[in-house]
């Protein structure tokens, strides 16, 4: 058995995405906290992966969109000395049209991507701050900056963890922890079907394996990107992009001259 980097607490661990970091986690060292709500797939992976890596892996049966199972994992995120990295997969999409979805599911959906995802953060950061150091990534999605590709409130909740990433990059980076966000395009997961389409009707060649997928999480990971974008080719596309937005030039007292009363009109077409 490899040294122990501590444990990593894993959310939708019981399949996909989750599941696949599990598996690598394990391997690289960690031991493991899986969170998910399907208890009996759940204790199948953790038996899985005592049985193949022999670390210590802990399931932990909740459902990340009620309260009282959300705040328990909190505490464990609080409470537990061993943890070292938190990777908030658990989430759900649509691919209904904004006006077309119910509301309720729209609200539900937010619950799961955006609260729990930031109260789960909140518990982990001042812990990891607070013992000098840990890793938290969030797994997002790359209609996180292009929101018109799919339901604007996936889309927005994607832009939610995409911000609040880089916003503790900002705020931990010189306390000793690490965040990471990974922005996946299409991914052969169960979250296609249980949004009303299945990843097999996607265009060929525009669906990544789980496991490639997770495996460049991790290579990303190692170089040190806050920002990981598995399918993009060219890397120094998103390196311009983002010095393009922190290029961007707000501290104005004055209306840009624009939008004064002389200014002449002109009517957008």
């Amino acid at each position: 058995m490899t040294h122990s980097l501590g444990a990593a607490l894993v959310t939708g661990a019981s399949s996909g995405i989750g599941a696949v970091y599990a598996d690598r986690l394990a391997k690289r060292g960690y031991d493991l906290i899986l969170v998910a709500r399907n208890g009996e797939r759940l204790k199948a992976l953790a038996a899985r992966l005592i049985s193949k890596t022999g670390r210590s892996v802990k399931p932990l049966v909740a459902d990340l969109g009620e309260k009282a199972a959300l705040a328990k994992v909190e505490a464990v995120l609080r409470d537990d000395p061993s943890i070292t990295m938190l990777v908030n997969n658990a989430g759900t999409a649509s691919i209904t049209p904004l006006l077309n979805s119910d509301i309720d599911e729209m609200e539900a959906m937010i619950a799961l991507n955006v609260t729990a995802l930031t109260r789960l953060t909140y518990a982990a950061a001042p812990a990891f701050t607070a013992r000098g150091g840990g890793a938290i990534v969030n797994i997002g999605s790359v209609v996180g900056v292009i929101p018109e590709r799919l339901n604007g409130v996936y889309g927005a909740t994607k832009a939610f963890v995409l911000a609040l990433t880089q916003s503790l990059q900002h705020e931990l980076a010189e306390k000793g922890v690490r965040v990471q966000a990974v922005l996946p395009a299409a991914t052969a997961t169960d979250i296609w079907e249980k949004a009303g389409l299945h990843h097999s009707k996607l265009p060929v060649g525009t669906v990544m394996s789980t496991e490639d997928m997770v495996d460049a999480a991790l290579a990303g990971f190692d170089l040190g990107e806050v920002v990981t974008i598995p399918p993009l080719q060219d890397g120094e596309d998103w390196t311009r992009f983002d010095a393009a937005r922190r290029a961007l030039k707000f501290g104005y007292s004055a209306p840009a001259p624009r939008y004064r009363p002389e200014a002449p009109v002109r009517r957008i077409a």
